[in-house]
């Protein structure tokens, strides 16, 4: 029986592929406060900016190509049970292969309804004021803004439970809820941490082992560790 690998990824895994990671040091996203483009009172306030921010997004996302770390966590599959939990609205992991793939912040090819969020379609072009779900209402990114509920924390305390080792890439670990993921292994599971600065204590954890590296190549030294 295959153990089960269980993959935390964030912003550092897509960055080689091009794709901007969240904010910038001075907090701003693209210039614009994160909570003009990423909050539903931002969306009140101005429908327009936000829709026309993750258009911007969605645009550039369907330029870019999976990096060599999105192949080689899809190329675990063949030794390992392997669950990816992203922080990534982006489709990146899927593209180079991955097939057990959970977005806990939404997925940026995707929209639904204002109305009723059970209503999701599949999308790649821009989303206009005017674009109706079926029920005749706005549609709005399929995005978790701040604020707002995060639908899948549960499904990913549920597979992180499961861990036989855990892998964090990319991602600061200062974004919560997902960061709290890390709290639900056992104690005994080896973590493998991957970043080119990681900000992690590694006395706080009894099996680390930390990759100081970007992801692509972070994911080359964790395969032969493996």
């Amino acid at each position: 029986m295959k153990k089960r690998l269980v993959v935390l990824t964030g912003a550092g895994i897509s960055a080689e592929s091009g794709l901007k990671t969240f904010r910038d040091a001075d907090g701003l996203w693209e210039g614009h406060d994160i909570y003009e483009v990423a909050s539903p009172e931002g969306f009140r306030a101005n429908p327009e900016l936000v829709l026309d921010f993750y258009n911007q997004r969605r645009r550039q996302l369907l330029e870019v190509t999976p990096n060599k770390a999105h192949l080689n966590l899809a190329d675990l599959e063949s030794t390992f049970e392997v669950n990816i939990i992203t922080q990534n609205v982006d489709d990146l992991h899927e593209r180079a292969g991955s097939t057990n793939v959970l977005h806990l912040h939404g997925e940026l090819l995707k929209v639904r309804s204002t109305k009723n969020e059970n209503l999701v379609y599949s999308w790649k072009k821009d989303i206009l004021l005017g674009d109706v779900c079926e029920e005749n209402a706005q549609l709005r990114p399929h995005i978790v803004w701040f604020g707002e509920d995060v639908p899948l924390l549960e499904k990913a305390v549920e597979i992180t439970l499961q861990a036989d080792i855990l892998v964090i890439i990319g991602t600061s670990m200062q974004v919560y809820p997902a960061a709290s993921l890390v709290d639900y292994v056992t104690s005994n599971t080896p973590i493998y941490f991957i970043d080119p600065n990681p900000a992690v204590n590694k006395n706080a954890f009894n099996n680390l082992t930390i990759i100081k590296d970007v992801a692509s190549t972070g994911t080359d030294t964790l395969i032969s560790m493996l």
